[in-house]
């Protein structure tokens, strides 16, 4: 048996919806030797990413951690003593997207413009989808993973008095799976007539 629960359906994306977006986005497909994040000493550095346009961009990220049946019964009819496992697991998802630039050292603090946070409970096993969208620079995957992780982490963390056996270990609990599903970007367009009418009035004044 398989569980759907989107954690947060206003923001939703529906499968049809993930189409429109696909159509209107591009997948990125280009990729380089260079490693950006080093300079010809091999000293770390930030990549400057001030000449490049802004962007419309989003990534989807997911991961999976492996529970016991006990476990997965327990958090599917809300009997975690700790308290409500999935809620927690999306707040903690979505605090981490936007922290991302704090605990990742050459990632850029970008806007978040949104994030979309989507769980689905297997039979021994929590997924958890992260979808996030800025509008920017630099692309926004690694806060996608961040949601991911942490996510997870927060569920491992909702559950350890379930998921410990005897001696106090966690032989069948484990974080698995953990990949980017997409990661998508779409040049903004700028309205020639809109920029010239400015001008004309700032010359005016």
């Amino acid at each position: 048996m398989t569980e759907d629960i989107n954690t947060q359906a206003d923001n939703s994306h529906s499968d049809n919806e993930d189409q429109n977006i696909d159509e209107q986005l591009s997948t990125e497909s280009a990729t380089t030797d260079e490693l950006t994040h080093v300079d010809s000493d091999g000293d770390a550095q930030m990549v400057n990413v001030g000449t490049k346009p802004d962007t419309n961009r989003r990534a989807v990220a997911r991961g999976e951690i492996k529970l016991t049946q006990t476990t997965i019964d327990a958090v599917r009819n809300d009997t975690i003593a700790k308290g409500d496992v999935l809620s927690t697991a999306r707040i903690g998802a979505i605090q981490a997207v936007k922290h991302t630039w704090e605990t990742i050292p050459m990632c850029h603090q970008i806007p978040i413009t949104n994030v979309d946070t989507a769980l689905r409970i297997h039979e021994t096993a929590i997924e958890l989808r992260v979808t996030v969208e800025t509008t920017g620079k630099t692309g926004c995957e690694m806060e996608a993973l961040e949601g991911v992780t942490t996510g997870l982490n927060v569920i491992w963390d909702m559950v350890k008095a379930t998921e410990k056996d005897n001696s106090g270990q966690y032989p069948e609990t484990a974080v698995t799976d953990v990949e980017i599903v997409k990661k998508q970007k779409q040049k903004q367009t700028i309205n020639s007539l809109s920029i010239f009418r400015f001008r004309i009035k700032v010359t005016v004044r």
